[in-house]
């Protein structure tokens, strides 16, 4: 694939019910959808980081899968009240006991504005249905004040990985832009799971001050 190619490509749209339907699933598939995450990758550090101290704080986690990033919240801050959000029910069997919850879209997210210390959503944004409505949906359950951080795939590296037919993946600016439509302070950064290791152009986060 060429790199012009990468940019011209559209992503087939899909339904809410196919996505639930999909990742229903893709839940018994451990190997790509796990349960547990190392809290020394630095995905889970620069969350953590830009979080701050989740103590007594609410936290949502958008599109949270098995809940692997909210199992190293709540045994870092266990007073942190965590609402795990995901369309498919079956991965939020997996989510462990202590933990709020929830089936629903990235795109209607069943928590009231302004409710939440911070948010975030990890590798889930490249699945919604409405890109802009889900940023402006993580943005809307924020407080004044209140941090944002989404990590997910560069556009530049499209054809590294294989995908289902609707998956996005993201220009540093166009997620900027939509999250500076809300957030106060808004900045983005290449990153690799290793701190130590010099990002490979795979996974960008974007950190946010609402």
């Amino acid at each position: 694939m060429s790199f012009f190619d990468r940019f011209r490509r559209k992503p087939r749209v899909a339904s809410t019910a196919e996505l639930r339907a999909y990742f229903n699933q893709a839940a018994s598939d451990e190997e790509h959808y796990p349960s547990t995450i190392d809290p020394r990758i630095f995905h889970v550090k620069l969350v953590m980081e830009h979080l701050g101290d989740l103590s007594g704080k609410l936290v949502a986690d958008v599109g949270c899968g098995k809940g692997r990033f909210a199992r190293v919240i709540q045994e870092r801050y266990p007073s942190a009240r965590i609402c795990a959000i995901d369309i498919a029910e079956a991965m939020l069997a997996h989510v462990p006991p202590g933990i709020d919850r929830t089936a629903a879209a990235m795109t209607e997210l069943p928590l009231s504005s302004g409710s939440c210390d911070g948010a975030y959503a990890t590798e889930s944004l490249e699945h919604a249905v409405d890109i802009p409505k889900a940023v402006e949906e993580l943005c809307r359950i924020v407080k004044p004040g209140g941090r944002i951080a989404i990590i997910d795939k560069d556009v530049k590296a499209w054809g590294r990985l294989e995908t289902p037919a609707w998956e996005r993946w993201f220009g540093r600016g166009e997620l900027e832009k939509l999250l500076a439509r809300h957030c106060t302070a808004v900045s983005s950064r290449p990153i690799s799971y290793w701190e130590e290791i010099e990002p490979d152009g795979l996974f960008l986060a974007w950190l946010a001050v609402k």
